[in-house]
């Protein structure tokens, strides 16, 4: 009995420090990482883009609905292999250069924006950039995706599936 009340204590101090900790932290965060790609910005534009076919290539991403849209803005909403899914609206699309899209749940324990900027590198390939404006509401998933996850795990799954898309092992950069 005194080990199980040992563990139950440990437990609930270390829960509790995540707490503590996760409400100091920041609610909003910025992280940005690039990649090359060997294809022309119209190739990356439309990979990027075509969200029905984003199942063909991101592993995480099981199927894709199209929602209505929203003032006039393409949205979709991406089911993952967990049963989970999260709408997107389109804020911004400046074709084959700059794409701004936005979580579209409120009720999510987070949300945010992701620019994509795509430009045409000097040697012919391209570079694509990843911002994340995001915020994470839930002191708890705050702690873990500040500290266990790290900001650029999305954004680094994200940018290796695009290029394993076109045959490429790309490594995301700050």
């Amino acid at each position: 009995m005194k080990w199980f009340l040992l563990v139950l204590a440990v437990s609930l101090a270390l829960l509790a420090i995540v707490i503590v900790v996760g409400v100091l932290l920041p609610k909003a965060h910025r992280a940005s990482r690039s990649a090359k790609l060997g294809q022309s910005p119209e190739i990356v534009w439309a990979a990027i883009t075509e969200d029905s076919k984003f199942p063909e290539w991101r592993k995480t991403v099981t199927r894709v609905e199209a929602l209505p849209p929203v003032d006039g803005k393409p949205s979709w909403r991406e089911f993952d292999s967990r049963g989970g899914s999260i709408p997107f609206v389109v804020l911004e699309s400046v074709a084959p250069k700059r794409l701004v899209t936005r979580i579209a749940d409120a009720k999510l324990p987070f949300g945010g924006t992701w620019t994509f900027d795509v430009s045409a590198a000097p040697d012919g390939r391209s570079v694509i950039r990843i911002t994340e404006d995001g915020e994470v509401y839930n002191p708890v998933f705050r702690f873990v995706s500040r500290f266990l996850m790290g900001y650029t795990a999305t954004i680094d799954a994200y940018l290796c599936a695009l290029g394993s898309k076109f045959g490429e092992s790309i490594t995301p950069e700050n």
